[in-house]
């Protein structure tokens, strides 16, 4: 019997970039071919599958990259024996750019097979606490933007500081003029609708 497909997945792939397509795609099945028992489901906006009651793994897809990531800790070391990115920010696998990126089909089958028997062993996943980052500080230009747009400032002000964070690197990362002016104009303008940064995911 084959496992059932949660659709918010489908739509999550079919919405990402091209590149990310294809590599989302290869991990799902691989996912549920080594672990016909997992079960899909979207947390924090992004595909996930869980196992026993527990999340067994995860993936994503950003603008120029993927990731893929273990989520019980006890994978550190199984990851670590290979001197796969364990500790990295990119997840389990690292930066996941084109298929080739991905592990040897037996090599990630191992790991997921890892991944099941410390999900069986009943040991805690014991995930460690992130690490408090500091209030991103408002550049001039958003501030400005902000000052005169009340709805867009309050629905600021009222957002978590990861949030906030979320809009205030967006803007930074821009590479071009042009560009950053874009990114400040659609700030304020989902400001004061009151979305997210990630709105386009919160209800996929």
């Amino acid at each position: 019997m084959k496992p059932a497909r949660d659709s918010r997945i489908d739509t999550y792939i079919e919405k990402s970039a091209p590149f990310a397509r294809p590599i989302l795609h290869q991990l799902r099945a691989r996912v549920l071919r080594a672990c016909p028992a997992a079960v899909e489901s979207m947390k924090w906006g992004m595909p996930h599958f869980e196992y026993a009651g527990g999340i067994l793994c995860g993936m994503a897809a950003f603008k120029a990259h993927c990731t893929f990531g273990f989520w019980h800790q006890g994978m550190e070391k199984v990851l670590g024996a290979d001197g796969a990115k364990a500790e990295s920010a990119m997840g389990s696998l690292g930066r996941i750019t084109r298929l080739e990126d991905l592990p040897a089909d037996l090599t990630l089958r191992r790991y997921l097979r890892a991944a099941v028997q410390l999900a069986d062993s009943g040991a805690p996943a014991r995930p460690r606490p992130l690490a408090k980052k500091k209030e991103a500080r408002v550049p001039s230009d958003l501030a400005e933007a902000l000052r005169v747009n009340a709805m867009a400032a309050r629905t600021f002000s009222n957002f978590s500081p990861s949030h906030r964070r979320e809009y205030v690197e967006w803007i930074e990362e821009a590479k071009r003029s042009e560009t950053r002016q874009k990114r400040l104009a659609s700030t304020v303008a989902w400001l004061g609708e009151g979305k997210s940064r990630n709105w386009k995911y919160e209800n996929c």
